[in-house]
Order: structure tokens, then C-alpha cells, then sequence
């Protein structure tokens, strides 16, 4: 037969008990028969399949599916029993997607997915139900329209109309499809009366389900009564907390509360407390116990109070003050590092005999990256026996960060100090800031600034945290700061700070902390435990020289890490490994070389002289290249030079020209030629006045043309009569010299006595000339030849 829809006016055909149509799984809403329910859809499968339908006689399976979540849901992911509907209006939407009317015409049975590529089909079964009316539907029929019509006074969500169309319903099916698509029932709730075929039970089951919602209904409207009565019309806000009060206490949420309060005052009886944080506490407690449950400053007043009773005030971990113990400690962990490890040792001694009266030291570790400022720190902690705690300031701009914010403000906290405070549970732990060097600045307030008081041993036992508003002592505990360069750090606080330099490794103590640490971690790293795997000596080596270049061994143990990765890999597929990676074999794990050649010159040449730097990465050597072209005298500067820098290039060409007569060059030729003085790797920023006597050999090579020594390095300041400077960061540049391969590296002599920290090896390896002025650099670095000058001079003549 053909059934015509009156709404769409499209013919169905209901004879066939079996069809195949396309399929639209939905979320969240149930289709039922003769029901009129708008869908989006927005899944491309479900709108190929949707333009299928429309081109199949509009007609289309709708099934819900039973997680929403899942974006393309299989078989067993779909109810089996759904709704055939006819497509009516669709509307597709501009920012995608497609608004569809959609009315059911009869249940239906899933059988099997037909097709599941571009978009689903099914073939379905279409469930025929019974239109008879027996006195028992008629019976329930009446007790479900009672129900309803109570629901429907009771629930404003439902609309009046909704009980006048169920009253004109006169089939039993459709009455219960029509109440549970009004209805604010669930998904699952709807789906079961989709399920129920036979009119009369779906009708028994939905009025088990519309009395257990007029229950609920019920009783909040009795809690509206109750409210109503109780409230002035005129006072919203006390009128909502009543209400708050009334919905607890019908759910017994009143007792807990009262125990919340009874809780945290035992455990304020219970805490060790200062007097005044006591007061304080008390005084809090007292205003939250009158406090109405719905007031905006429970929660405040509550978060704060946990805060004053999570925070340590009293208690204090036992250091392990046996100096031999914590020696070991150091040394197992670390090699090297003399100066950190004794300054740790003097405070213990100094605990030892002094007590308590002994105020905490604030330490800065100052060094390159990756020689290990860091880890000592967790090793000292471990050492003494105390909670470390690591905060990192790199990037921080906001002052709140150290100090926290007034508790005014909505979600406000305390700052990392006091935050790191009580995850530590004592008064004494090792405290790092790390990375103290890295602090910005905004409109937000300056976080160094903040830093002033807390590491100030004259003022950080009364430390003052904004959310707290309580004096805090932190004087016990041990500040441990760490930067990469002294530079960013404002002075007044570099002033609160004992700095502790930590210096680049030589090449034997990279071996030795290859041999001791970083080779046994990465072999248990890479689960290599048990395997008879060496390095040889050569290999280590040719890891340090050729693949590496650094001043720390973070890189270093990152190329150990590779070769063993490999290894592990080649375990992995079942391969034979080697027992010793030997040099040979470093090019097959690591790949070529990547500082094969030396940034040494090859040769002694003419206008290029080897300075020596010092960065936040360590030491490095510093070609420096003059070039002389005929023109008229300018002078052309490259390689990013900061003002310094360029001062100091004007310093050392004004003393080129005052004293051109001693190296045998004609003034006029100052006039003839124009100079561009450049430094290679361009793209880094270079400043400081240490490379003047570098500038200056390099100036007096290219115009007297004498060669430069290669193997030789220099760094110093140079005045305009020629008077070599001091420098900082001696150590660094030595290390650095001797790192390039350097034979001969010229300091100022009055760095003299820096040269204790050097260590002795590199001494040995290394001819140290001291110069005190510019005769004394150019006599070493310059190859000064009869033939050369007098080819100079004929030049300069000519």
C-alpha cells in the first residue's frame, strides 16, 4: 500500500517488512514515529548519506548511537532498534553543516550494515505494532494522561499545549511516542520506550517513569513553597541562599558542613603555630563559622585558612652534619667542582660549632650550561639530607610570581616561594632558583625586585608573601641560585649573593666524567645492563675533539647516548653488536665529523689574528680579519659589534696610526686605503673591550703586511698609548685556547694572578705570555721580517 506523510506530503511505501536505506547515526536525541524533530548534521558521512536519501524518495534510517563521543561509530557502537523517518526542509548552514526536519514514520529493526563506505546503508526491519484498544490500554491510557497533566503544571519546561495534543491522541503507541518526546528524560530513558514495540507495555513503562519524575517535581516544589515562604519577594539574593539552604538540607549536606568546621578547628588546635598566625587563623575560623554556606568569601577564607595550617612553621629535617659523609656524597656525584664542594663543606663546619646562630648562605652557581651547577645543587641536597626544591625563573615577568597575589583578587594564590614551601613540609630545605639570570621585567612589576627580601639573610626571616599577609621565616633555608652569565642580574642582588664561578672542563676531566658518570647512566638508560659494552679511550676522545665543542658535557653525553641507542636497536632486531667502539667506528653511530677542522687558520697570514671570547657558553677562540682596499681612508666595521667593541676598534686603530713609524708604515698609506674590519659568524652578537690587542695586531699586520702567527691567541684591552689591560673570564679563554689547539696565548700581565685557577695541565700545555704593552703582544704574534718590511715600504712609496 501507499501511505501519503499529511506534513511532507511524500509517499512511503509500507508494504515491504525488509528495506535497505542509507543510515544517520545521531547523538543525543531519539526520533520517534509521527514525531516532527529537527537534526544538524555535520559528520561528512552522515551528509552523504543524508543527499542519499534525498535522492532516494527522502527516506532514511535515524539511530542513536550510544556514545556521543565516538566520531564514526560501527555496529556495535548503534541501538539496534531506531525510527525510519521521511527528510522534509534542509537548510545548509554557512559555517558548515546542514539543519534538517526530519518526521518518523515507523520503528525499525537493524539486520546488517550493507555498505560502510562513503557514508553507511542498512537493511532494516521494520517493526509493526498492534492498533487495537483493549480496556487495559484504554485503562492506562487515562493513568498516563493523569500523570502527565501533573507533570506538566509542575515542570515549566514542558509546555501547556504538550497535555492538550496527548489528550487528543486516541492510539495508545502514539500517546506514550508523543509524552516521551516532551518529556526531560534521558537518552537511555527515551531509547526504551523506542524499544517497546507493544503499545501497552511502552504505556506501563512510561508511567513508572512519569511517576518517579512527578516525585522529584514534587519535592522541589515543596522546596519553592517552603522558600517562598520563608523570604521576602523583594530579597533575591538572601531569597537564593535560602533556597541553597533548604535544597542541603533536604540532601543532609548541613552535617558535613558543620563537620568541615569542626575538622579544621581540631586541626588548628593541633598545629604548631606562631602567635600571631595563630590570632590570625582564629580570627578567620570565627568569621567563616557565621558565614552563610552560599557567601562568595567561604571558599576564600577556607582556601586561605588550609594554607596557614599546610604550611610548615615549625618543623625542621635533621641535617647529616658528618663533613666526611657529605664529602663523599659530593664526589660520588660530581667531579670537579672544587670551590661549590668546599663551600659547602665550611658550612657544615661552621654549623657545627655555631648552631643555630649561623645564618644560611645564599650561593650563585655562575657557568657555562652544562657543567653541572644543577645537579650539585640535588646533590647537596641529598648530601645534608634535606627536601630539595627546584623552581625555574626563566621567563618570569610578573612580580606576583615571587610574592603572590592579594587575596582580593579572584583565584588568587601565593607566590612559587611559599608554594614550594609547603610541598617541602620543612623550614630548612634546599631551595634553587634556577635560571636567575632569565628574569624579565614589565608592567607587571620587576620579579628580581621581589627576590630582594628573600634573599637577604638581614630580611628574609620576616619574609611577607601577599596572599598571606604573615611575616614567614625563611633565614633556614639554603638559597641556591644559578645563572649563566653575572651580566642580566641586577647589582643589588648579585650583592646578596655568594657567587661560586663554574668553569668549562678540560678534555681529561670530560674523560673522566665520561668513564665515572655519564657512561654507566646512559647504559642503564638504554637498558644495556649486563652486556659487555666499552668505549675505548681513543674513541671517547674523538667524541670530545671532533664531535663536540663545548664548555660543559651536556653534548657530550648526548653523542654517548646516540652510540648506544643504536646498540640497543641493533639488540632489538637480533643483530651481533660489537664489545669496543673503537675511533674508527665513530663515523658508522655518529655520522662525519662536525668539528673536524680547527677555527685556527692553516696557515700564517696577513691581517687575521685569533682572539679569545668569553659567552655564556664558555670560552671560544675569535678569528678577527682585516681587509685594505683602495679608497680613502673609511673604515667599514661587520659581524655585529656592540658599541664597546667598536670603541675599542677606534682605540686600536688610533694607536695603529700614532705609531706607524714603528712598524714601518708609511702615514699616507692611512689616506690611500679604506679598511673593513670584520668578524666571522656574523649573525652573534659581540660586545666587550677584551679583544683590543686582537683588533690592533690584526690592524698593524695588514698595513705593515707582516704575517701573524697562527697557533698564537690573544685577549686584552689596549689604550691609545698602547698599555695592555686586564680582562675577565681568564679561565674561560685559556680553556678555550687550548680547546682550538692553540701553542701561545697572550694575556695581560696583571691577570697574573688568575692564572691559580687554571689548571695546571693546560699550563703545562700552553706558553703563557704576559704583556704589558702592545710591543711586548706584537713581538709574539707578529713574524716580523727585513724582506716583508721593505716590501711594505716600497709599497707605501710607491
Amino acid at each position: 500500500m501507499q501511505a501519503i506523510d499529511k506534513e511532507f506530503d511524500i509517499p512511503v511505501d509500507m508494504d515491504e517488512p525488509e528495506v535497505e536505506l542509507p543510515l544517520l547515526a545521531v547523538r543525543d536525541t531519539i526520533v520517534f514515529p509521527r514525531m516532527l524533530t529537527p537534526l544538524f548534521v555535520g559528520r561528512k558521512r552522515s551528509i552523504l548519506a543524508l543527499e542519499a536519501a534525498m535522492a532516494e524518495n527522502n527516506q532514511i534510517v535515524v539511530v542513536t548511537q550510544k556514545d556521543p563521543d565516538i566520531e564514526t561509530p560501527g555496529e556495535d557502537e548503534l541501538y539496534t532498534i531506531g525510527t525510519e523517518a521521511i527528510v522534509g526542509r534542509m537548510l545548509k548552514m554557512p559555517e558548515g553543516g546542514t539543519n534538517i526536519l526530519v518526521q518518523g514514520s515507523q520503528r525499525i529493526e537493524l539486520l546488517e550494515f550493507t555498505q560502510f563506505e562513503p557514508y553507511p546503508r542498512v537493511r532494516v526491519r521494520r517493526l509493526q505494532e498492534s492498533d487495537e484498544k483493549s480496556l487495559s490500554a484504554e485503562a492506562l491510557m487515562r493513568a498516563v494522561l493523569a500523570l502527565f497533566e501533573k507533570c506538566v503544571q509542575l515542570d515549566r519546561n514542558v509546555p501547556d499545549d504538550a497535555y492538550v495534543a496527548a489528550l487528543n491522541i486516541d492510539e495508545p503507541g502514539w500517546m506514550a511516542d508523543m509524552i516521551a518526546s516532551v518529556m526531560d528524560f534521558d537518552v537511555e530513558q527515551r531509547q526504551q520506550i523506542l524499544s517497546m514495540v507493544d503499545p501497552p507495555t511502552r504505556l506501563q513503562q512510561l508511567s513508572i517513569m512519569l511517576a518517579q519524575e512527578l516525585d522529584v517535581l514534587e519535592l522541589e516544589s515543596q522546596i519553592q513553597d517552603r522558600v517562598q515562604q520563608e523570604v521576602d519577594k523583594g530579597q533575591r539574593e538572601y531569597f537564593l541562599r535560602e533556597q541553597m539552604r533548604v535544597i542541603q538540607s533536604e540532601l543532609g549536606e548541613m552535617d558535613g558542613q558543620l563537620s568541615e568546621l569542626n575538622e579544621v578547628r581540631q586541626k588548628l588546635a593541633e598545629v604548631v603555630l606562631p602567635q600571631e598566625v595563630r590570632e590570625k587563623a582564629e580570627k578567620e575560623l570565627a568569621r567563616l563559622s557565621v558565614m552563610p554556606l552560599g557567601a562568595p568569601e567561604v571558599g576564600i577564607i577556607r582556601s586561605y585558612l588550609d594554607w596557614i595550617l599546610e604550611l610548615p612553621w615549625a618543623e625542621i629535617s635533621e641535617d647529616n652534619d658528618d663533613i666526611g659523609h657529605v664529602s663523599n656524597v659530593l664526589d660520588s656525584n660530581h667531579f670537579g667542582i672544587p670551590k661549590a664542594k668546599e663551600r659547602i663543606l665550611e658550612h657544615i663546619a661552621v654549623r657545627q660549632r655555631a648552631g643555630d646562630k649561623m645564618r644560611s648562605p645564599i650561593l650563585c652557581f655562575v657557568g657555562p650550561p652544562g657543567t653541572g651547577k644543577t645537579s650539585l645543587g640535588r646533590s647537596i641536597a641529598d648530601a645534608l639530607g634535606r627536601k630539595f626544591i627546584r623552581v625555574s625563573l626563566g621567563g618570569i615577568r610578573d612580580e606576583a610570581e615571587i610574592r603572590g597575589h592579594r587575596r582580593t583578587y579572584i583565584g588568587a594564590l601565593p607566590g612559587r616561594i611559599i608554594q614550594n614551601m609547603r610541598r617541602a613540609g620543612t623550614l630548612n630545605p634546599v631551595f634553587m632558583l634556577d635560571e636567575v639570570d632569565k628574569i624579565g621585567a614589565d608592567f607587571r612589576g620587576d620579579p628580581s625586585a621581589a627576590l630582594l627580601e628573600a634573599l637577604d639573610p638581614e630580611q628574609n626571616n620576616s619574609f611577607s608573601d601577599h596572599y598571606l599577609e604573615l611575616d614567614y621565616d625563611l633565614s633556614k633555608v639554603l638559597f641556591i641560585t644559578t645563572a649563566n652569565s653575572l651580566y642580566p642580574i641586577p647589582s643589588p642582588l648579585q650583592d646578596r649573593m655568594e657567587v661560586i664561578e663554574f668553569s668549562g672542563y678540560i678534555e681529561e676531566e670530560k674523560l673522566e666524567i665520561a668513564h665515572q658518570f655519564i657512561i654507566p647512566r646512559q647504559i642503564e638508560e638504554n637498558g644495556l645492563e649486563g652486556i659487555d659494552i666499552r668505549i675505548a679511550d681513543k674513541a671517547l676522545q674523538g667524541i670530545v675533539r671532533e664531535y663536540t665543542y663545548e664548555a660543559g658535557v651536556r653534548n657530550l653525553e648526548r653523542e654517548i647516548g646516540r652510540i648506544f641507542r643504536k646498540i640497543t636497536r641493533r639488540l632489538a632486531e637480533g643483530k651481533a653488536v660489537p664489545k669496543l667502539i673503537t675511533r674508527q667506528s665513530l663515523v658508522k653511530y655518529l655520522g662525519p665529523p662536525r668539528f673536524m677542522e680547527s677555527k685556527l687558520n692553516d696557515e700564517d697570514e696577513v691581517g687575521i689574528a685569533t682572539g679569545i671570547a668569553y659567552t655564556e657558553a664558555g670560552g671560544d677562540v675569535m678569528p678577527i680579519e682585516v681587509a685594505l682596499m683602495p679608497g680613502k681612508g673609511d673604515l667599514t666595521l661587520t659581524g655585529q659589534l656592540g658599541d664597546v667593541m667598536q670603541e675599542s676598534i677606534q682605540a686600536a686603530l688610533s694607536y695603529t696610526r700614532s705609531h706607524a713609524k714603528d712598524y714601518n708604515i708609511n702615514k699616507t698609506t692611512f689616506e690611500k686605503f679604506d679598511i673593513h674590519l670584520h668578524i666571522p659568524e656574523g649573525a652573534i652578537p659581540k660586545d666587550g673591550p677584551s679583544a683590543g690587542i686582537t683588533m690592533a695586531t690584526a690592524l698593524i699586520s695588514a698595513f705593515s703586511n707582516y704575517k701573524v702567527r697562527r697557533n698564537v691567541a690573544m685577549t686584552g684591552e689596549i689604550t691609545l698609548r698602547g698599555k695592555v689591560l686586564p680582562i675577565g673570564g681568564l679561565k674561560e679563554k685559556i680553556l678555550a685556547a687550548h680547546r682550538a689547539g692553540v701553542n701561545t696565548v697572550i694575556v695581560p700581565h696583571q691577570n697574573q694572578k688568575d692564572m691559580i685557577d687554571v689548571p695546571k695541565k693546560v699550563q703545562r700545555d700552553l706558553n703563557i705570555v704576559f704583556a704589558d704593552k702592545m710591543d711586548e703582544v706584537l713581538k709574539t704574534a707578529l713574524i716580523i721580517t727585513e724582506k716583508k718590511s721593505t716590501k711594505r715600504r716600497s709599497a707605501a712609496s710607491a
